[in-house]
């Protein structure tokens, strides 16, 4: 194994771990599925087999959500004081950095994410965010009313109760922390779908919770299917609350199921097309290297990734020349690889389904300016792929393709490019590079995207709430706003009698 740089191989010093845990997290006990089934999680460095991991299925969900419903009406975990939680907490984050490296080498076989890169931010973007919400777990607290009758009125914040968690394959380590932290931190209990794509991380992340003192039943991982544990975390009349990260056609199954069921709560972070907007007075050298990473990062398979070129004219030819240059240098190969910028695709599937866009993007006119192929090696590589002449109907410019994939489009005016960013289904990510302070305000406030960024872009961070507009779902994963969708609002009030003041 090893990436492809300058035409030659370079081998990974890298030891592979033994994959130590495969079956379903039930009620704190690893268990074969009812059915015995399991399913081969593949390699995509390689296209073989990694392991054989229990295949859930609805009586598996049934038996998870049973522990679950069981830990969160009669167990200690949504009343330990918040105080005891963030102790628990704070210990699984430790055991996590103890195995950081075993969990970057899983992620890096299991979903392609970069060793190196694993190692550096990854896992400890996971570490940090259940160290963030541990600190909040002591700090959920109502407020005091001035009620305008002689009532004395105040709130409580409730854990909502159960909560499946269905997370998608591109971030293993980083969607499980993004669900399960703040939900722990509120006291609810759960059940999780980690992708059937990439499993792995999140049986280990199971392992490590229970080590950690986080009582059974409260973290259940069934893997398995969308249509089968997926559709029956979405039904299930015990659960109360779905927290999905993942395409919007998915999203509007989940909704739908969840209408039809218990009408439980849904929060819904879907697909992105996110517009990358360069004007002319940017400084070109800089901005650049960060638009190619903005589509480029993870193989493109990230919902905010800046698929959307818009370059102002003035600057249009010297910024798509500056862009092959850096390609010159970007290196496709294995993930083990330090050298390596872009591994492959997750899993087959995705593949073909890239290179379907490609195709379709020359079909409709779009001049493919470099890439478009897959690497003549073993694995799901595909070449860095820009597309220039692109116009806002095309499909690669309207649908998400979660790929290696660039739409490069010259606009004139900032009243122009407003427009086109928001002439779209999705409203995720923007961003704005720009030196103008009055342009930065104006179309900041203008793109319909739940995050926006301004000379820089992927700028995440615990604090920030990260979620969408339009079909881009609704909900916020990361901030506050995440604890508190986990929480339900209950209003209390009472008499008062001969108060001196209401």
């Amino acid at each position: 194994m090893g990436g492809e740089r300058n035409g030659h191989v370079e081998k990974s010093t890298i030891l592979i771990p033994q994959v130590k845990f495969t079956k379903l997290f039930i009620n704190g006990e690893f268990v074969d599925s009812i059915s015995g089934k399991t399913f081969d999680t593949i390699d995509p460095r390689s296209e073989e087999v990694i392991a054989k991991v229990a295949e859930g299925d609805k009586e598996d969900v049934d038996l998870a959500v049973k522990a679950a419903r069981e830990a969160f009406d009669h167990g200690p975990w949504p009343r330990l004081p918040g105080s005891e939680r963030r102790r628990i907490m704070l210990k699984f984050a430790d055991l996590i950095e103890q195995n950081l490296e075993e969990l970057a080498a899983i992620d890096a076989i299991d979903a392609a994410n970069l060793y190196s890169l694993g190692k550096m931010m990854l896992i400890n973007n996971g570490i940090e965010q259940f160290r963030y919400y541990a600190g909040a777990a002591d700090k959920i607290h109502g407020e005091t009313l001035k009620m305008s009758r002689q009532l004395h009125g105040y709130t409580l914040l409730e854990p909502v109760g159960v909560v499946g968690h269905i997370i998608p394959w591109n971030f293993p380590t980083q969607m499980f922390s993004m669900k399960v932290a703040p939900a722990l931190a509120a006291g609810c209990t759960m059940v999780v779908k980690p992708a059937e794509q990439t499993p792995l991380s999140a049986l280990f992340y199971a392992h490590l919770a229970k080590l950690a003192g986080v009582p059974d039943g409260v973290i259940n991982v069934v893997p398995g299917y969308g249509s089968t544990v997926g559709a029956a975390i979405s039904s299930h009349m015990d659960i109360d609350m779905v927290s999905f990260t993942g395409s919007t056609v998915t999203g509007h199954r989940i909704m739908q199921a969840a209408a039809t069921s218990n009408l439980k709560q849904v929060c819904l972070e879907l697909g992105g097309k996110s517009p990358f907007i360069v004007f002319d007075d940017a400084d070109v050298d800089k901005i650049a290297p960060l638009a190619l990473n903005a589509c480029l990062f993870n193989q493109g398979q990230i919902c905010v990734a800046g698929t959307r070129l818009f370059i102002q004219e003035g600057i249009y030819d010297k910024f798509v020349a500056r862009l092959l240059e850096l390609l010159k240098t970007w290196v496709v190969g294995d993930p083990f690889d330090p050298n390596v910028n872009q591994g492959p695709q997750v899993d087959k599937k995705q593949f073909e389904r890239v290179l379907s866009y490609i195709e379709l993007g020359k079909k409709e006119g779009a001049t493919l300016l470099t890439g478009g192929k897959p690497l003549d090696r073993k694995g799901y590589y595909i070449e860095p792929t820009i597309f220039t002449d692109v116009t806002d109907g095309m499909t690669i410019a309207q649908e998400e393709i979660f790929g290696p994939v660039m739409s490069i489009m010259k606009f004139k005016s900032m009243e122009e490019v407003i427009k086109r960013a928001n002439s779209i289904k999705y409203g995720l990510a923007a961003g704005i590079m720009t030196n103008n302070l009055d342009t930065a305000n104006t179309v900041s406030r203008s793109i319909k995207a739940g995050a926006i960024w301004i000379n820089c872009y992927f700028a995440f961070d615990n604090d920030a709430p990260l979620g969408g507009y339009k079909m881009s779902g609704f909900g916020k994963d990361m901030g506050m706003d995440a604890l508190h969708k986990y929480l339900q609002l209950k209003s209390i009030a009472t008499p008062i009698y001969n108060s001196p003041w209401l």
